[in-house]
């Protein structure tokens, strides 16, 4: 499965691990799109906001995974941005196993 990242922060060579492992992990659930090339999926991380009232940076993290048929989106804020990926992936992970429920009678 292909990851896209959009950053609009600084993402260090750490973070851009961290997002491959935890979000490369929905890949193996979808592992039977891949073959046919159906399954892309585009993340972005930013900080939301550079003021937030009590002096913690706020962060966004989102998901958009194209299978046939279908965009599954999740998207979430934290005050840690590994916080807001493991929520997205967590999500995620949710919608895949909706989505495969939903699309197994067919395979």
């Amino acid at each position: 499965m292909k990851i896209t990242t959009k950053k609009t922060l600084d993402v260090t060579a750490s973070l851009e691990i961290y997002i491959e492992e935890k979000l490369g992990s929905i890949g193996k659930m979808v592992a039977s799109y891949e073959k046919d090339g159906d399954a892309e999926l585009r993340v972005e991380v930013a900080r939301t906001t550079q003021h937030h009232k009590k002096g913690d940076e706020v962060f966004f993290a989102s998901a958009d995974l194209r299978l046939p048929g279908k965009v599954l989106r999740c998207e979430a804020s934290a005050s840690d941005i590994r916080k807001a990926i493991d929520e997205v992936r967590d999500m995620l992970h949710g919608e895949v196993e909706k989505y495969k429920a939903k699309h197994s009678h067919g395979r």
